[in-house]
């Protein structure tokens, strides 16, 4: 048995045997709303106490508790984790051999054909027209252009907030055309905040101010948006006789006047008849003076940029955007509606997500990439396993940055859109230097193995071409929005 203090995190998962708290699952499940537990149920790793103290009676050794088992999971992803092999170690294969045998067979051939035709074999000539061969076959357009390219094109979209952990993540992210988006703390803000007042006796804001009286005490988040919400002063000396009633919420005096503060659960227990809402969120019913006063719809609220990046995701050439969480259904598709989201797959457990990622994996094109972001802990194995993972720096957890590819630093979803656009012009870049290079070889190895051209052409197309494809390549540092 152990006990856990109220901010403490759990560190195992058990069996409540006494106690009851409210539990912080955000950072695990996804889900936004706290949730109550008390004595007899069942809690995860990972949880976060808010309230109470809690004595668990633990049920599974470290090694198969839930945060161990996401782990697992995130060390198991990797390895299945596909990486695009360079184009230059693909080329070098072919290319080098060829060039070589080419320019020995430039060397040898010409002369011992004309020597056994009674002709002058001319060996010099031939010898230098070889060596000049080699010189203008020197890749070093290839060699220097591209990496640096891709570094080009890192390091400008370092200046712009993304950080890229690789090469190939850019490469991967150019190609992306499926989205998988987190919801909680990634196209939501993560806070309760009030989303609604319904009141049938007193002003909204007078209803407010009276239930945030009577939270005036309460840790809770749900009562801590309330008196956000108030965003006056609070005044101690208007309230008297708070009670707190687990699991339902809150009773209390203020300014002389009975107020009741909670869900269904404490509306039925002081038979209070109260009108019930089919609002998506926390739905608070107070009461005051024994009479059903009004609802308080308490939601999480959608980052001012997550519609905009979602609308630009589709002209930077994402074809599917979908939205998984460990959140309940209404409140998903409460937010899924807002931003225009058509796919939305709910009440998801890490594994869950991994399923799901798997699925969407096996159906999108064979050239093309998916990328998922996110920023929990239980987004981490789905992270690993994506071809592209993406998670927010600033809040995020350390387990999603540690298991992201590429980590926006400001939590602004709008920066995906800006880490693609960087991506696809640092590919076009490197695309660009890649025929232009060798197109200007192939041209100057022919007109050189036929006597057209001498040394002076084989500097330009190895020198020169490498000093215009890495001109090129700085282009991938500036980005304008």
């Amino acid at each position: 048995v152990i006990l856990v203090q109220p901010g403490e995190k759990i560190p195992i998962d058990g069996v409540v045997v006494e106690g009851a708290s409210v539990l912080d699952t955000a950072a695990l499940t996804g889900e936004s709303v706290p949730r109550q537990i008390g004595t007899g149920e069942e809690c995860i790793s990972g949880c976060i106490n808010l309230t109470g103290v809690l004595k668990l009676r633990t049920t599974k050794a470290f090694e198969e508790s839930t945060v161990s088992k996401i782990l697992e999971l995130v060390e198991n992803a990797g390895a299945n984790k596909s990486r695009s092999e360079k184009f230059i170690s693909r080329f070098a294969r072919i290319y080098t051999p060829a060039v070589c045998l080419s320019a020995l067979a430039l060397a040898v051939l010409p002369p011992v054909v004309s020597a056994l035709m009674g002709g002058d074999p001319m060996f010099s000539r031939w010898l230098y027209r070889a060596l000049t061969f080699l010189v203008a076959s020197c890749p070093c357009a290839l060699v220097i252009s591209i990496p640096l390219s891709f570094f080009a094109g890192i390091g400008g979209a370092g200046k712009m907030g993304v950080l890229v952990k690789g090469a190939n993540y850019l490469e991967a992210l150019a190609k992306v055309q499926t989205v998988v988006l987190d919801k909680t703390g990634t196209l939501t803000q993560g806070v309760f905040e009030v989303a609604k007042v319904y009141s049938e006796k007193e002003t909204p804001q007078r209803l407010i101010e009276l239930a945030a009286h009577a939270e005036i005490a309460t840790s809770h988040p749900i009562g801590k948006s309330l008196q956000r919400a108030f965003g006056g002063e609070l005044d101690r000396h208007r309230v008297a006789e708070i009670q707190q009633h687990s699991g339902s919420g809150i009773t209390a005096m203020v300014d002389g006047t009975p107020v009741a503060v909670g869900n269904a659960r404490l509306m039925t227990q002081l038979g209070i008849p109260y009108t019930s809402c089919a609002d998506a969120g926390t739905l608070v019913y107070v009461a005051l003076d024994g009479q059903f006063a009004g609802t308080i719809v308490i939601a999480d609220s959608v980052k001012p940029t997550a519609t905009q990046a979602i609308a630009q995701l589709q002209r930077v050439g994402v074809k599917r955007c979908v939205m998984l969480t460990g959140d309940n259904r209404a409140a998903a598709l409460q937010i899924a509606d807002t931003l225009n989201i058509t796919e939305v797959h709910s009440d998801l457990l890490p594994g869950d997500k991994v399923t799901a990622v798997e699925q969407l994996l096996s159906q999108k094109e064979a050239r093309s990439t998916l990328a998922f972001l996110g920023d929990g802990v239980n987004d981490a194995p789905v992270l690993s396993r994506a071809d592209v993972g993406i998670a927010m720096g600033a809040m995020g957890s350390d387990a999603a940055i540690e298991a992201a590819d590429v980590v926006l630093m400001d939590d602004d979803p709008l920066k995906l859109v800006t880490a693609v656009r960087i991506a696809k012009k640092c590919v076009a870049i490197v695309r660009q230097n890649i025929v232009f290079a060798i197109a200007v070889k192939l041209l100057s190895l022919v007109l050189v193995a036929v006597g057209a051209a001498g040394m002076w052409l084989a500097i330009f197309a190895d020198v020169g071409v490498m000093v215009l494809a890495v001109l090129n390549a700085i282009r991938a540092m500036f980005y304008k929005m």
